[in-house]
């Protein structure tokens, strides 16, 4: 199979498959058959939360009708049954990343949890006044309040590597910013307001050739690239299970186990003790000293029925069939008079944040839910990065493998009525 190197991810060309049959697979998501205001739903906020198919809604059903119990602490029978299916979603984890362990795999709520757990434990143990922290202008508020307040607590500063007017990091500017002080780096693999992916192997080999460690957000990349984390070589990756066709709760912080190793829990009780004593807590091995109490058991049970059922799939033809809906959303979208598109990288992802005239974003989502068709209106959690383009809102557009070019084109049929509805 052709394949090309991409932000250190194999992307295989399109013309070395069968044409993708979207049709085919949205019959696995349910609630993509309803109607919105009598209008058929086109559902376009998928880098907000995707849509799940049937298999993990079955996945979550029998989970709770045949096999609820508490796991890693019973020995009947259903106890035993949902601690292997726990079990087994840690690999199915492992694999779909090709980290090199399951224990390097540490369950979560989501990525933003993953990245508050890495700034508290790591940072608070390992940096001090006077260090950097160094992450993008592209960040999401996830990937950088974290970081402000580890700042606030131990003296540190946050630096902010910039971008350029298409939406790109300015690498040589990256460069530039690392220096001795830089202590550790945390940038987002794909911008979620932009679109932009990030040439992340080439900013982590830059980091590590100073000897600093780096988080990757990988929230939009995750669900819609392969992800190779032996190649990358990345310390931390961190991704969200709603966004990656599975449950809500539920989320992935990958380390590097020479890392977790050294790093102190997150937070005490439950599967993260070995032993307890008034005088002395001795703590669990990896992944557990980061897993305290019950954890979201259907929710992992769930994120792995959704990894393998995308891995059935395979994030080559997806991430292929997006950008097919990119291209020809970005034409469309660019016909419409008066519509400006905010972030035209060179490499980017299926995401379309845009202004209309001098409609603001709200009033462009209002209008477009009433012809049923879903999409995100506001600063998308990143408003430095809405700062930095002048607007204080955009309207954004984003797909999954589920889309199709007819629901594009409703979407610039919705964004023609309001355009009417304003003038």
């Amino acid at each position: 199979m052709n394949s090309s190197k991409r932000s250190g991810t194999v992307i295989s060309k399109q013309s070395a498959r069968a044409p993708f049959d979207v049709a085919h697979y949205r019959k696995d998501f349910p609630i993509l058959a309803q109607k919105v205001y009598g209008k058929p739903l086109v559902y376009l906020d998928n880098a907000a939360t995707t849509q799940k198919p049937q298999v993990v809604i079955d996945a979550l059903e029998q989970y709770y009708a045949k096999e609820n119990a508490n796991i890693h602490r019973g020995i009947h029978y259903l106890s035993q049954q949902a601690t292997d299916a726990y079990d087994d979603a840690r690999v199915t984890v492992q694999k779909f990343l090709s980290a090199r362990k399951p224990s390097e795999i540490i369950f979560v709520r989501g990525a933003t949890e993953g990245i508050n757990l890495v700034s508290q434990s790591y940072g608070r143990t390992f940096l001090k006044a006077g260090d950097e922290i160094l992450i993008t202008a592209m960040e999401h508020h996830s990937n950088i309040v974290p970081w402000q307040i580890l700042c606030e607590q131990t003296g540190a500063k946050l630096r902010t590597s910039p971008i350029n007017d298409d939406g790109e990091l300015l690498v040589n500017e990256f460069e530039k910013l690392l220096n001795p002080k830089t202590k550790f780096v945390s940038i987002a693999h794909i911008s979620n307001a932009l679109g932009t992916i990030n040439p992340v192997k080439r900013l982590i080999q830059m980091a590590h050739e100073r000897r600093i460690p780096v988080l990757i957000d990988g929230a939009q990349s995750a669900p819609h690239m392969a992800v190779d984390l032996q190649d990358l070589d990345c310390d931390f990756f961190v991704f969200s299970g709603h966004k990656l066709f599975g449950p809500t709760g539920i989320g992935v912080l990958y380390g590097k186990s020479e890392y977790l190793e050294k790093m102190p829990p997150y937070q005490g009780g439950g599967d993260m003790i070995s032993a307890v004593t008034f005088e002395k807590t001795l703590y669990n091995k990896l992944p557990f000293k980061f897993e305290a109490g019950t954890p979201h058991i259907a929710g992992v049970i769930g994120l792995g029925a959704a990894v393998n059922y995308v891995a059935r799939i395979g994030l080559d033809p997806i991430f292929a069939y997006e950008q097919e809906l990119l291209e020809y959303a970005t034409r469309k979208l660019s016909e419409v008079s008066g519509l400006r598109i905010i972030g035209e990288a060179k490499e980017k992802a299926s995401i379309i944040s845009f202004v209309l005239a001098d409609v603001h974003a709200h009033d462009v989502g209002t209008i477009l839910d009433q012809e049923g068709i879903a999409i995100r209106a506001g600063h998308h959690c990143a408003m430095p990065l809405m700062e930095r383009f002048g607007v204080p809102a955009t309207a954004r557009a984003s797909f999954a493998f589920y889309n199709t070019k007819e629901e594009i084109d409703r979407l610039v049929d919705g964004l023609h009525t309001v355009l009417e509805v304003f003038t």
